[in-house]
Formats: C-alpha cells, sequence, structure tokens
C-alpha cells in the first residue's frame, strides 16, 4: 500500500479549476519532484495534502485511511516548508523552536531528543542561538526544514525550498535535502530543474491542473520526443546547410570550429534517429566525418513539452 494516495482530487477557486481530478500514489521512501508552470496547481495540491485547503472532489489517503477521518493524527504524520517559510524574525532559533515543538505537542524528554536530532539533521548548531532576523537566506531554510521534520514526520511535503537561494545554498539545501530522503518520504515542489535530477528518484508534472508525466526521472527524460540532439563534425560543402534539409531537422545550430571543419548541432522534431541519414549524406556529398553523435534530451526538453505544446489529457 502506497503511504500517500490522491484519487481523483480537484479543487475550483471562484469556479476554476485549480487542479482537476489528479490521481497518484507515493511510496514510502520515495523523493518525489513535482514540476509545472506557475498556475499549473502545485501549490494547490501540496496544500490539499497538508490539509491546509479541502478538496472539492476525490479522496487523498495517508497509509489508506481519508486525510478527512484521520484529522490531527494524519497531521501529525506530515512535514510541511511552505514557499514562504513563515519565521518569526525576531525570535531565536532556539525559541522559534521551541515553540514550534510545543505547538506538535513533543513533551518531556522526548523535547530534547527531538531539537537535537532535527538541529543536527539541518546543521544549524551554528546559528541556534541567533536572532532569526539575523540569519542568511540558507540558514533560513534549514530553521524551516528543522521545523518541518521536528516531530518526526513520515511525509515531507516541501514547495520551493531553494527559492531565491544563491548556488551555494542551493547546493547545500539540495544536500539536506537528499539525506532527508533517506529516512522518509518526501514530495519536493521546484523550479530549478537540476535539482530534480540530482535529488528525486520519481517524477510528477502538472500542468493545467492535471498530472501529465509520472516516471523515474531518467525514464522520462529519454521519452523526450523533441530533445534529441545530434552533434556533427565534418569538412565539406554545405554541411549546415544540407543537414538543415534533412527531413525531422527543426534546426541547426553552429558551434566553434577549427580550420575547414563545420561543427554544428542538430536539433530533432522526432523520435527518429538521424544518424544513418547524416552518415549517407556524407558519404554522398563527398564529406569528411569527424564526429556524429547523438546526446539525450534534457529535463527542460521534456518540461517544455509537456508543459507549453501538450493540452492536458
Amino acid at each position: 500500500m502506497s503511504l500517500l494516495t490522491l484519487e481523483g482530487v480537484s479543487k475550483r477557486f471562484d469556479g476554476v479549476p485549480a487542479v482537476d481530478e489528479v490521481s497518484f500514489g507515493v511510496d514510502r521512501g520515495q523523493v518525489v519532484g513535482f514540476l509545472g508552470p506557475n498556475g499549473a496547481g502545485k501549490s494547490t495540491t501540496m496544500r490539499m495534502i497538508t490539509q491546509y485547503f479541502e478538496p472539492d472532489g476525490g479522496t487523498i489517503r495517508l497509509d489508506g485511511v481519508p486525510l478527512a477521518e484521520g484529522g490531527r493524527d494524519a497531521k501529525r504524520r506530515i512535514g510541511y516548508l511552505p514557499e514562504n517559510n513563515p519565521l518569526y524574525a525576531e525570535m531565536l532559533v532556539s525559541e522559534w523552536l521551541d515553540y514550534v515543538a510545543g505547538l506538535r505537542e513533543i513533551r518531556g524528554a522526548g523535547r530534547r531528543t527531538s531539537l537535537d536530532a532535527a538541529i543536527a539533521a539541518t546543521g544549524i548548531e551554528s546559528v541556534y542561538h541567533r536572532p532569526i532576523g539575523e540569519l542568511s537566506k540558507g540558514f533560513r531554510q534549514r530553521v524551516g526544514l528543522a521545523a518541518a521534520i521536528l516531530h518526526r514526520p513520515d511525509l515531507l511535503v516541501l514547495d520551493e525550498p531553494t527559492e531565491g537561494l544563491d548556488p551555494n545554498q542551493r547546493v547545500e539545501i539540495r544536500r539536506l535535502i537528499s539525506e532527508l530522503g533517506r529516512e522518509r518520504t518526501v514530495i519536493l515542489s521546484t523550479h530549478i530543474l537540476p535539482e530534480v535530477q540530482f535529488t528525486c528518484s520519481r517524477l510528477l508534472i502538472i500542468n493545467r491542473g492535471r498530472i501529465v508525466a509520472d516516471g523515474p526521472v531518467d525514464e522520462l527524460i529519454s521519452r523526450a520526443k523533441d530533445g534529441a540532439r545530434i552533434s556533427v563534425e565534418a569538412s565539406g560543402a554545405g554541411v549546415a546547410d544540407r543537414l538543415a534539409e534533412l527531413p525531422g531537422v527543426r534546426g541547426v545550430e553552429p558551434r566553434a570550429a577549427e580550420g575547414d571543419r563545420v561543427r554544428v548541432t542538430m536539433v530533432v522534431a522526432g523520435s527518429e534517429d538521424l544518424r544513418p541519414r547524416v552518415f549517407e549524406l556524407a558519404k554522398a556529398s563527398g564529406w569528411t566525418l569527424f564526429e556524429l553523435h547523438q546526446e539525450a534530451g534534457s529535463l527542460e526538453d521534456l518540461f517544455r513539452q509537456l508543459t507549453t505544446d501538450q493540452e492536458p489529457a
């Protein structure tokens, strides 16, 4: 049985569908990337999972029990870091986490144990006694993560946890999320596509309120229809122009070359492997072929394909 299951979940605002009959399951131990353009329904779906919103239709289950029936018991098993990371800037980190522990009804000897575990997991020992308002954005996100895992949730929901961070801070938070994912199930929403490849084992893409892709990250990327590129390096007459005329070629991008060699990248508009055609063309044209290499599609290609060109099914 999946830890989390959504069955035909829908949500409307002023009659406009934000989430439209979304269904998926998340197994224990998975780190799932949840992607979509602005307004696609990501945050609304995550807020329904965390019971901030109630769905208008469908059912969300945690270990087979509907959230509506699980109530507070279900909330105790879910950790949530929203996009805006609500913190009290005037509090010390220690005061904030102690306050959250009280809200989570963590008492007795277990309170200190839970605090120590969250502090160590997020690496905030050095700022534990500092005011939150004095912290960098990276450390504020760490404090938010510490609060989200303080009660040792089975499911951790993270909405844009690296938004506004610099590249070094993103690397640190990405590493932290990977480590947290070893002990719990994580749903991660982000606009930073490389984070999904580095952090997640599975990918969900939502567009216009509906799921348009669901599967292992590498498998989905390999199926990107318009993502293939072929690198060609050759010497001869009319290389770029002749390659551009091949059926299935969307465009030819020039690259730096030496001497009389021509180096280009062919952008392919389909799933056919055009390398045999390129080889035959080179042979017929009398070119000397130095390189013929097909690159795999990227996550960016897949995301653009599914959220720009495709209507939801």
